[in-house]
């Protein structure tokens, strides 16, 4: 759910959980592009989060971590 950047399904976080699974089958071939493609996201998120709340900056390190930094981690 933009701009809030929740899970459409469980209204977590997302990436949440099952959506990190489907996204980690669906560029099994591809952990590079699944990186670009969350590198995507984090910079959509990024400005999506500051235009709802302007004086809340949201921190880097977490959201790095949310989107980018799992994919990095052999899938299990």
């Amino acid at each position: 759910m933009r701009p809030l950047w929740l899970c459409r399904v469980c209204a977590a976080a997302w990436p949440c959980p099952p959506a990190r699974l489907l996204l980690t089958m669906q560029y099994r071939r591809d952990r590079v592009g699944l990186s670009v493609y969350l590198a995507s996201q984090l910079f959509e998120a990024t400005a999506d989060l500051l235009k709802l709340n302007p004086d809340a900056v949201p921190d880097p390190r977490e959201l790095f971590d949310r989107f980018v930094a799992w994919t990095a981690r052999p899938p299990s």
